[in-house]
């Protein structure tokens, strides 16, 4: 049976209180578990001692016997001396607004840079890429777009 030490949330709306459970990982997170050893109250500042309270001899008993931490109880118990320091990835930031700054030089080289003439695109294409082009615009707005195209291969 894989067991978890995770946290179990209790509490009103908008004021969490968290249970810390020794649990089947299978099981709900509010559901059925084996023993609470403990309690999380993160509404208390981070330097009041009410605010994690572990019963340190039941968590390493359920360690010894292969429990594995949840991600923030494993920060929990190396803060307890518990176990090591968990390594905590940095996490995307693909939710935060880009940077202005950073736009505005990434615009300012391409506009700088000089244009380059070029031929016409009909002009520059060879026949079939323009049959292609004709086979592909089969609505009415392109129709008269054809008919151009047909000019000025001839």
């Amino acid at each position: 049976m894989p067991v978890r030490i995770r946290l179990s949330r209790a509490g009103a709306k908008k004021r969490p209180f968290y249970k810390v459970v020794i649990a089947d990982s299978r099981r709900a997170r509010d559901g059925r578990f084996i023993e609470r050893i403990g309690s999380y109250n993160p509404m208390l500042q981070k330097d009041n001692p009410e605010r994690v309270k572990i019963n340190l001899d039941r968590a390493k008993y359920w360690l010894d016997k292969g429990a594995k931490p949840s991600d923030r109880l494993g920060i929990f118990l190396s803060n307890m001396g518990l176990i090591d320091k968990p390594i905590i990835t940095e996490k995307t930031k693909t939710h935060l607004p880009k940077d202005k700054k950073k736009k505005e030089t990434k615009a300012k080289p391409a506009a700088e840079q000089p244009k380059v003439e070029t031929q016409p695109a009909a002009e520059q294409q060879s026949s079939k890429e323009v049959k292609k082009q004709i086979d592909k615009s089969t609505n009415q707005e392109n129709k008269s777009e054809k008919k151009k195209i047909k000019q000025k291969e001839k």
